[in-house]
């Protein structure tokens, strides 16, 4: 009896029960988790580096024996291994909901992911409303681009960015996410030719999460319902921590456990004066604490 090959790949994709694992110079598999994972309660997650036990090459069907430790796990979606997040929204049509972004980049701060922000549609803004844009995220550390899906301005830029990396990526409507992420996709052609047919049969279920292969070890996450954002559950205490440009300052308030809400001789306070922390940000960070503050009382 032939001795079984085992093989690592990536989930891409899991729907129904079926992982489907991406292996590098031999396609898609399509696979069953062993009983063992159910037992373990371990659920495999799109993102997951595995190893799959081939049970027919010629169809590429096996099972999925082993998962590798993840380096990193998002709550929502369901993911594991992400490098980094790419937000979109538009510059203008729609105008860009600033506290929208901010609940994303709070769950991306408080689960470790770096992120970068895209406004597309560049081409309504002009240069100063860019510098604006830039400088209320410029504090905290987000990397600011500009695209123009449509005209595809901008795209060699995010294309360098998501490079090696697998990248979730999420944005309200109407922004142009989906045009964008179709201009990456423009050049990416698997190394076994078109998707097989058993990955396209789920198409009419439910939308799923699934990565997207842009190129060698380069994902893209298409996120669907991500633009509906939620806070995590932690303690409003620690929504701060999530704000990395009041950090610098946080230690010189006067109060140890200073919320940056109302207390005096507030250092976050003073710096937001001083114009060195973004009046969007703050108001933000207010907005979202006071929900926090709320949410617990029922």
């Amino acid at each position: 009896m032939a001795q079984a090959i085992n093989k690592t790949g990536k989930i891409i994709k899991g729907i129904s029960g079926f992982y489907y694992i991406y292996v590098v110079g031999s396609g898609i598999y399509e696979c069953k988790a062993k009983g063992i994972f159910r037992q373990k309660k371990m659920k495999p997650l799109v993102g997951d580096h595995v190893t799959i036990e081939v049970l027919d090459e010629e169809n590429k069907l096996g099972n999925l024996v082993d998962i590798a430790p993840r380096f990193s796990e998002l709550i929502r979606p369901a993911v594991a291994n992400v490098d980094q997040a790419l937000v979109i929204f538009a510059g203008h049509d729609p105008e860009p909901n600033f506290q929208l972004l901010d609940r994303f980049l709070v769950m991306m701060e408080y689960q470790q992911i770096p992120v970068h922000i895209c406004f597309n549609k560049a081409d309504l803004l002009t240069k100063e409303e860019q510098d604006d844009l830039c400088g209320i995220y410029d504090a905290a550390g987000y990397q600011v681009l500009f695209t123009d899906a449509q005209k595809g301005t901008g795209v060699e830029e995010i294309r360098s960015l998501l490079a090696d990396k697998t990248t979730t990526v999420a944005g309200p409507s109407g922004v142009g996410k989906s045009t964008l992420v179709n201009c990456l996709m423009e050049d990416a052609v698997m190394e076994t030719g078109a998707i097989s047919e058993k990955i396209r049969r789920g198409r009419h279920t439910t939308r799923h999460s699934e990565l997207l292969y842009l190129g060698e070890n380069t994902f893209l996450m298409d996120t669907p319902g991500f633009s509906s954002m939620y806070l995590p559950e932690f303690e409003k205490e620690d929504l701060k921590n999530c704000y990395p440009e009041f950090l610098p300052y946080s230690g010189d308030c006067r109060f140890l456990g200073c919320s940056h809400t109302h207390e005096p001789d507030c250092a976050v306070k003073q710096a937001l004066e001083e114009g060195r922390i973004s009046p969007v940000r703050y108001e933000n960070y207010k907005y979202l604490y006071h929900e926090l503050e709320q949410a617990k009382k029922y």
